[in-house]
C-alpha cells in the first residue's frame, strides 16, 4: 500500500515555498536532526531520512510540479526511492552544511541497474558507526578504485508486486488463439497490452505478461491473467472441468427415445440419439466437440439429458398420465 507522504509538511513549509526558503527549512532540520547530534536515537534517524527524501522531491523543479499535480500516493506510484534520489547530489548537500568529509563525499552509490543512489544505500551509509565500512556492513560488495575511492554494489532490489486479473475471453477466441487487447492504468495513466490466447488453454489457468506488475525499486512486478471462458446459454464447466450442456426433453421421449439436436460451443448444429429409458440427470459424449486441447485436437462435449415436466396439464393429459399410472409407468 501506498503511504501519503506531505513533504511541504515535513519540511514546516508552504505549498508555495520559493526555493530559497526549502532550502533554508531543509538545512535547519538536517543539521537538528543529523545522526552526529543523535546517536542512538531511531526516531532521529527516520526524521533525516524523511527530510532528505522532501527535499530531494521538492528542490527538484520537476519532481515538485508532478508532486503539485498528482498528490502523494500518485507520485509514489511513479517514482521509486531510487527515482526520487536520482540525481540528487549528496556529497554537495552535506559539505554545503558541513558534514563529511572528503572520504564521505568520495563514496559512489550504485544500483544493479547503474543509476541513482538508492535510499536504503545512501542511508546505511550515512548511519554507519565507527569502525564499520562503507560496505553495508556485510551486504553487497564493493572495491577502491584510485581515481574514484570506495565503489559500493548495492544487491539487486526487489521487484513490484505480481498483479492477478480476471480475463474474459469467448470459446471462439479460445478455439483459435486469438489475441487480445487489454487496457491497464500504470501510474495513474492507460496503458495498452496485447496478449496471445493460448490456444486451448483452460478455465481458470493464468496467462504470465512479464513487467507489466507493481512498480517497484528493482523494477515492475508481473501480470498475471486468469482466464474465464464466457459460455453461451446452457453450457457450463462442471466440478471436473468438463463442458456440459443441458438438453431438457419430454418424459415420452425418455421412455421411447428420441433424437435430438443440440448447439455446439462453435456454434455448429450437433445430432444426439438418445436412447430408451434414458434417466433425469444422465450424461452423454459427443467426442472431439468441445474446446480444443493444449497437445492437439478437441476435447469431449456432455450432454446432459434433463426431463422436462411440466407444471399444467389439460384434461385429456392428465387422464393419460393416470392410465400409465395404472399400468405401473
Amino acid at each position: 500500500m501506498t503511504h501519503a507522504k506531505d513533504y511541504y509538511k515535513i519540511l514546516g513549509v508552504s505549498k508555495d515555498a520559493s526555493a530559497d526558503e526549502i532550502k533554508k527549512a531543509f538545512r535547519k532540520l538536517a543539521i537538528k536532526y543529523h545522526p552526529d547530534k543523535n546517536k542512538g536515537n531511531k526516531e532521529a534517524e527516520e526524521r533525516f531520512k524523511e527530510i532528505n527524501e522532501a527535499y530531494a522531491v521538492l528542490s527538484d523543479p520537476k519532481k515538485r510540479k508532478e508532486y503539485d499535480a498528482f498528490g502523494s500516493q500518485e507520485f509514489h506510484r511513479q517514482y521509486s526511492q531510487e527515482d526520487i534520489f536520482k540525481n540528487f547530489d549528496f556529497s554537495s548537500i552535506f559539505q554545503d552544511l558541513g558534514i563529511g568529509g572528503d572520504g564521505f563525499t568520495r563514496i559512489i552509490f550504485r544500483t544493479g541497474g547503474g543509476g541513482g543512489a538508492g535510499m536504503g544505500s545512501i542511508f546505511d551509509d550515512l548511519f554507519a558507526t565507527q569502525g564499520e565500512t562503507d560496505f553495508h556492513r556485510g551486504r553487497g560488495y564493493g572495491g577502491y578504485d584510485a581515481d574514484e575511492g570506495f565503489i559500493y554494489q548495492q544487491q539487486p532490489q526487489p521487484k513490484g508486486q505480481d498483479v492477478i486479473l480476471d480475463l474474459y475471453v469467448t470459446p471462439q477466441e479460445v478455439i483459435n488463439g486469438d489475441k487480445k487487447i487489454i487496457s491497464l492504468q500504470t501510474g495513474g495513466f492507460p496503458e495498452k497490452i496485447s496478449v496471445k490466447i493460448p490456444k486451448g488453454i483452460e478455465q481458470g489457468k493464468k496467462i504470465r505478461v512479464p513487467g507489466k506488475g507493481v512498480q517497484g525499486p528493482g523494477g515492475r512486478g508481473d501480470l498475471y491473467l486468469r482466464i474465464n471462458i464466457t459460455l453461451p446459454q446452457g453450457f457450463y464447466f462442471d466440478k471436473d472441468g468438463n463442458l456440459v450442456y443441458d438438453k431438457f426433453i419430454k418424459f415420452s421421449e425418455a421412455c421411447l427415445g428420441t433424437k435430438v439436436e443440440v448447439p455446439g460451443i462453435d456454434g455448429a448444429k450437433l445430432k444426439l440419439k438418445i436412447p430408451a429409458g434414458i434417466r433425469c440427470g444422465q450424461k452423454m459424449r459427443l467426442r472431439g466437440k468441445g474446446l480444443p486441447s493444449k497437445s492437439g485436437g478437441r476435447k469431449d462435449l456432455y450432454v446432459r439429458v434433463m426431463i422436462d415436466v411440466p407444471k399444467k396439464l389439460s384434461s385429456e393429459q392428465k387422464k393419460l398420465v393416470k392410465e400409465l399410472k395404472n399400468v405401473g409407468l
